[in-house]
């Protein structure tokens, strides 16, 4: 196995139609469907980087941005953003395009923190990765301050050290209504 591999050597992509098997009450594509075809790119991806075996460990916001309709093709890349000792941050970006007026749309980009895994399951280091171009240091970069500021979070509101007492003027101005029994 090589001990660094560039983002280009794992970039996986592939394209499906949406049937309506895949839609929700509303009719549009359900969004369980895309999440999952989301997770298996970047299981692909990861994988191919690591030559092993990858878990899911974490998927950092996922945002909606536009519906996809029956009908349309939706293309779906993914690629090698950070990685660590034997973790791999996984960019994954979703288009749908109409396949009648050709008119594309941005619906989705996430980030899967992917695990390489031994065949006992345990973790196993991956390769390094090549940054080749500034976008290249921007989401490797990017990926280090999202590892950090989960990290904080992690902690503050850690369920044994966490004090409502100190946050509960943040609350207020919200749409919660405050009725503490204790």
């Amino acid at each position: 196995m090589k001990k660094y591999k560039s983002a280009k050597e794992s970039l996986v992509s592939i394209t499906e139609l949406m049937l309506p098997s895949h839609s929700n009450f509303s009719g549009k594509v359900h969004g369980g469907h895309i999440l999952n075809l989301m997770d298996q790119i970047a299981f692909a991806c990861a994988s191919k980087h690591s030559q092993h075996y990858c878990v899911t460990a974490s998927v950092n916001k996922v945002d909606f941005l536009n519906p996809i309709e029956v009908g349309e093709l939706v293309t779906l890349r993914a690629s090698i953003n950070y990685t660590g000792r034997t973790s791999m941050v996984v960019g994954v970006r979703v288009d749908s395009e109409n396949i009648t007026s050709g008119e594309t749309k941005h619906c989705n980009s996430s980030y899967f923190t992917m695990v390489a895994k031994d065949e006992d399951g345990k973790n196993v280091p991956v390769p390094g990765l090549i940054i080749e171009d500034h976008q290249g240091v921007r989401r490797f970069s990017r990926s280090m301050r999202r590892k950090e500021q989960a990290q904080k979070r992690g902690s503050k509101f850690n369920a044994d050290t966490f004090k409502a007492d100190d946050h509960l003027e943040n609350l207020y101005g919200e749409n919660v209504k405050i009725d503490l029994k204790n």
